[in-house]
């Protein structure tokens, strides 16, 4: 739920941003961005909520109770239409089939949900943005992410996004515009979206339970929404800092238990801040003292190379267990042996 019952956006940083927007947007095409994990997503969601809200008089948008703001809540007003990738359906707490989603495929297999927002729902989407608004109060298509979109489904969103039908509001979220059509950027009011100020975004993820809010907060690279993310999968703050002597041992049990994605992301930010820390920059993700010192740079760079070609394949159905444990062995060469006799060594990435 973005809105509670008096309309209070439940990530607090946002609320100034909402305002803003409500004060200033006045096209018909807006590209809302800023860094991953900040809330563009639940940005969008409320602004659109606040332009179908259907409180008479002055007051807060969206109010939270009136029957537009019900509908939105329950995620059923006939007059919002969502394009999502299939994937991002569940994590964002969007579930259910969406128009192009997964289908059955060859015996009685079911397709794996796709990353891209497909050129059919673009078109979809399109042919409902014509259709009259069902309460009167206009209609508004979400878009994320944007970059999500290919070529073919960009270039069927342009005419629309130059001339939208009737009382038609198109929000696109991304967290790299430059990734967009030079056409799409153009055609859009852009609308930033800030990280929250430090206190603020701690102050509110010791709301949402987390221990040590200071180390999820830097470990997820100022993202409240991935520290929390991380969280639900099981990286708490201890468990982050256990992390650099873990590798130093090759120790690969502390990161089996993670899904892959979160664990070669955990080892690329492990890496990251070791050649930080190699050549006198400050760590980004880790606490300076957790990290251990002696690791070379050239074989860092190594490193870095096997873990960037895991990262291009992580949902790849490998084994996963002894991917972590290869990625690992190869981050423990990075120190030399102190150990008697002549470890053993799985293969890595590199030598595949």
């Amino acid at each position: 739920m973005v809105t509670g019952p008096d309309g209070a956006l439940s990530l607090p940083w946002l609320r100034p941003v909402l305002d803003r927007a409500l004060a200033q947007v006045r096209g018909h095409s807006t590209l809302v961005h800023g860094p991953g994990g900040v809330g563009q997503f639940e940005l969008a969601i409320a602004l659109a909520q606040a332009w179908l809200c259907e409180a008479e008089g002055p007051g807060q948008r969206p109010c939270g109770r009136c029957a537009a703001c019900h509908l939105m809540q329950a995620r059923m007003h006939p007059d919002f239409h969502l394009l999502l990738p299939d994937a991002l359906r569940e994590p964002l707490g969007w579930g259910g089939d969406a128009e192009g989603g997964a289908k059955e495929g060859g015996e009685g297999k079911k397709a794996k949900p796709s990353r891209e927002v497909r050129v059919e729902a673009v078109r979809a989407a399109i042919d409902w943005s014509q259709q009259t608004s069902s309460r009167g109060k206009g209609k508004v298509v979400v878009i994320h992410p944007a970059q999500a979109m290919n070529a073919i489904a960009a270039n069927a969103l342009l005419k629309t996004l130059e001339e939208p039908p009737g009382s038609v509001r198109l929000l696109l979220c991304t967290h790299d515009p430059e990734s967009l059509l030079p056409t799409i950027r153009s055609r859009c009011q852009r609308l930033a979206v800030p990280r929250p100020e430090r206190a603020v975004a701690l102050a509110w993820l010791e709301a949402q339970g987390a221990r040590e809010a200071d180390v999820l907060y830097d470990a997820s690279g100022e993202q409240p929404l991935e520290a929390v993310a991380m969280l639900r999968v099981g990286i708490d703050a201890a468990a982050w800092r256990r992390l650099p002597a873990s590798l130093q041992r090759g120790e690969a049990s502390a990161l089996t238990p993670w899904p892959l994605p979160r664990a070669i992301d955990a080892l690329q930010k492990l890496c990251h801040d070791l050649m930080a820390a190699a050549v006198g920059a400050p760590a980004r993700y880790f606490a300076a003292a957790d990290l251990p010192p002696g690791a070379a740079l050239p074989a860092l760079a190594g490193w870095q190379a096997s873990l960037r070609r895991a990262a291009r394949h992580d949902e790849h159905p490998w084994n996963a267990p002894l991917l972590v444990e290869a990625l690992v062995a190869e981050g423990r060469a990075l120190w030399p042996p102190a150990r008697a006799g002549t470890p053993h060594r799985l293969g890595t990435l590199s030598s595949r």
